[in-house]
Formats: C-alpha cells, sequence, structure tokens
C-alpha cells in the first residue's frame, strides 16, 4: 500500500480494501446459504428447504441490489434453486 505516491492513490487503494472484505463476506454467507437449501433438498426435508431458499432469495436480491453481484446471477441461481425444490416436491 506504501508504494502509492499519490494522496488519492492511497485513499482508493484503502477503500477498495474495505469494499473487497464486505463483498467477500456477502458472496461467501450467498454461498453458504444456497449450500443449505441444497442439503434441504437433498434431505428432502421440504419445509426447511422452502425456508432456506426465502432466505437465500433475499440475500441474492440484496447483494444483486448493492452491485456485488450481477442482478442476472441472482435470478438464475434463484430460478435453479427453485427449479431444484420443485423437482423435489413432485418426486415425493
Amino acid at each position: 500500500m506504501a508504494s502509492k505516491k499519490n494522496k488519492s492513490a492511497r485513499k482508493r487503494e484503502r477503500q477498495n480494501l474495505k469494499r473487497r472484505a464486505r463483498n467477500k463476506s456477502v458472496i461467501s454467507a450467498l454461498k453458504t446459504q444456497m449450500k443449505k437449501v441444497r442439503t434441504a433438498i437433498t434431505a428432502k426435508d421440504q419445509e426447511k428447504a422452502k425456508n432456506e431458499l426465502i432466505k437465500a432469495e433475499s440475500l441474492l436480491d440484496k447483494a444483486a441490489s448493492k452491485g456485488i453481484i450481477h442482478k442476472n446471477k441472482a435470478s438464475r441461481h434463484k430460478s435453479r434453486l427453485s427449479k431444484q425444490l420443485f423437482k423435489a416436491l413432485l418426486t415425493k
């Protein structure tokens, strides 16, 4: 960080470090929540899977609105998780 000579470049680097840490934690939480949905589906625990899917969709929408992930990526993940849950409900 000390290699930057100009004051605004040093500030920009500090901001980038903070944002990278914040974004990383949000993405990690997203991945964990999506994994919870998938494990609930494979365990055939339908009520838990539905609740976890609602939480996952909320986190995906929040991340997309903040620009951490692209809105189409959020939509794709929501669609695929919903499809997996629906398929599991049909093969009941």
